[in-house]
């Protein structure tokens, strides 16, 4: 993957895809994990979105690799990064778990459970994105103001 998309630095433009597509999945997976009507007709729009910002977590990930060789690594943001991938492919896993569960018939004890994990795991992916975004968001804004100071 090239380091730059049109001159820009490709983190910071495919990035914004999994910082909106992974917590308005999560909120669609929310709302399929309260209601089995809402899980059969949604679902496929919900595991299409988590799906686009799982790829959005992993090419974040790489091109943030990319991006630190040129800038440096903001050491908290690059953890948070390393493991966001790996939370929204699990978290992708367990909506479209719950998708084709809820499809097959009536919510028994368990299709609940997978409906709990669902819940459980769209409330991480939407934290641990947050957590991502706001360390690097205040790693490049600490370094901008750093730089633009009188000394």
């Amino acid at each position: 993957m090239s380091d730059t998309i049109f001159g820009l630095p490709t983190h910071t433009l495919v990035v914004h895809a999994a910082v909106v597509l992974l917590p308005l999945a999560a909120l669609g997976a929310l709302i399929m994990g309260f209601s089995r009507r809402f899980s059969i007709r949604f679902g496929p729009v919900v595991v299409a979105v988590a799906a686009a910002g799982t790829v959005a977590a992993f090419a974040s990930r790489i091109s943030g690799e990319e991006f630190a060789e040129r800038v440096g690594n903001p050491e908290v943001h690059a953890q948070a990064g390393s493991l966001l991938p790996f939370i929204a492919a699990g978290f992708l896993v367990a909506v479209v778990l719950l998708w084709l569960l809820d499809r097959r018939g009536a919510r028994d004890i368990g299709t609940q459970i997978v409906a709990v994990i669902v819940i459980v795991a769209a409330l991480i992916v939407t934290g641990w994105t947050i957590r991502t975004g706001h360390t690097g968001a205040e790693a490049t804004w600490k370094a901008i103001i750093d730089n633009t100071q009188p000394g």
